[in-house]
């Protein structure tokens, strides 16, 4: 049945605009294929932030308790299905599976079962612009842009769930001096510059440095042995393989408050390109598709647009091409990795269709693109 059930996903932040959790909505025919899909990630889980599990517009009922939550999850329990026989049925068992619970969709005044502990309360803040008495931490959802977030922030709100983030920011400028280095220092490397060139322009920015090696020894790379300087990394790894951990720096060089939430967003994307479409095409493409996905946000992450960037480096005609015009052979996997971001699922299905990816994939893609772009932000 799993093969029926597709995620999408949507990060929750507080009044900073840090990640606290994610949100994970499971589009499937009834609560049976949603759990065996569920089950069948238990391996790829993230775990550095707690996790939402919305099951879309199905009715919570007990056969909910067929799956396992991981530690770090809560089940999303609507506000409307409080009534329902099944969903009253199932409160109190999860209560005592010890299954943390969100409710969504709160109106105040809306009236409760006693005994319940709402962690979390999701709002629609565009019918409800405050929180009211909202029996738990109430989120926000449903903003347009950031500017609604401040609002809601102001009116009440902890934080809020959504893309709000990716739309309402200041408009493009010309790249700063700090971004021009790190887009130079990619360029040398892409180039195969001299060693001592690129150790110049490092040695420039300490703190730029300390970020690369830190990349580069995380668990995302896998290696046996801990690089301590760049020309160690050059001659363990070679030019090519750090195209990746130097596109990273480009993309987490933002200084906007809501920096750290797109950069998971474009890391995210990056990684689950790669782990999608590494079937598609040679091996010495991965590096290109992932940072295909991580720089689609670029313009937005460094306040430019995304030509002025894009004719500052030297990058393969296929990454520009997904970028500038979203055609060539990238462009449908940079698609597949927007509709994950989104609350249709049958775009996502369908689009997964059109490259004949198995709707399970899709999922662990997800996933394991989500907790590699969590464990960079930690």
């Amino acid at each position: 049945m799993s093969h029926t059930t597709l995620l999408t996903r949507e990060p929750v932040v507080n009044k900073s605009r840090a990640i606290t959790a994610n949100r994970l909505i499971a589009h499937g025919p009834n609560i049976g294929a949603v759990v065996e899909a569920l089950d069948g990630l238990a391996d790829v889980w993230p775990k550095h932030h707690p996790v939402f599990v919305s099951l879309g517009r199905l009715i919570p009922t007990p056969e909910l308790l067929a799956w396992q939550p991981p530690e770090n999850t809560m089940v999303e329990i609507p506000v409307q299905a409080l009534g329902h026989p099944q969903t009253q049925a199932l409160l109190p068992r999860l209560q005592a599976a010890g299954t943390s619970m969100c409710l969504t969709w709160y109106v105040p005044g809306s009236t409760l079962p006693p005994g319940v502990d709402w962690r979390f309360v999701l709002m629609d803040a565009r019918r409800q612009p405050t929180p009211g008495d909202a029996p738990g931490l109430a989120m926000a959802w449903g903003l347009s842009d950031v500017g609604a977030f401040r609002d809601a922030v102001a009116s009440g709100y902890a934080g809020a769930s959504g893309w709000f983030f990716l739309h309402g920011n200041p408009p493009a400028k010309t790249l700063s001096p700090g971004h021009a280095q790190i887009v130079r220092l990619l360029n040398l490397v892409r180039n195969n510059g001299e060693i001592r060139d690129i150790e110049a322009v490092l040695k420039q920015d300490v703190a730029l440095s300390y970020k690369l090696l830190r990349y580069i020894n995380s668990a995302g790379f896998g290696l046996m042995c801990e690089i301590q300087s760049f020309r160690h990394a050059v001659s363990i790894l070679g030019y090519t393989n750090l195209n990746k951990w130097l596109s990273l720096l480009l993309v987490t060089a933002s200084r906007d408050p809501s920096a750290p939430s797109m950069m998971q967003t474009a890391i995210a994307r990056g990684r689950f390109m790669e782990e999608i479409g590494g079937d598609f095409f040679d091996k010495s493409e991965r590096d290109n598709l992932f940072i295909t996905g991580a720089f689609s946000l670029l313009n937005v992450l460094l306040g430019t647009s995304m030509q002025n960037l894009l004719d500052e480096m030297s990058l393969p005609d296929n990454v520009t091409e997904a970028l500038l015009h979203q055609q060539g052979e990238f462009a449908p996997f940079l698609r597949l990795a927007q509709l994950c971001e989104t609350f249709d699922g049958g775009a996502l299905a369908k689009a997964a269709q059109e490259l004949h990816l198995p709707l399970e994939r899709i999922n662990r893609a997800q996933l394991l693109a989500l907790g590699f772009a969590d464990s960079l932000q930690a």
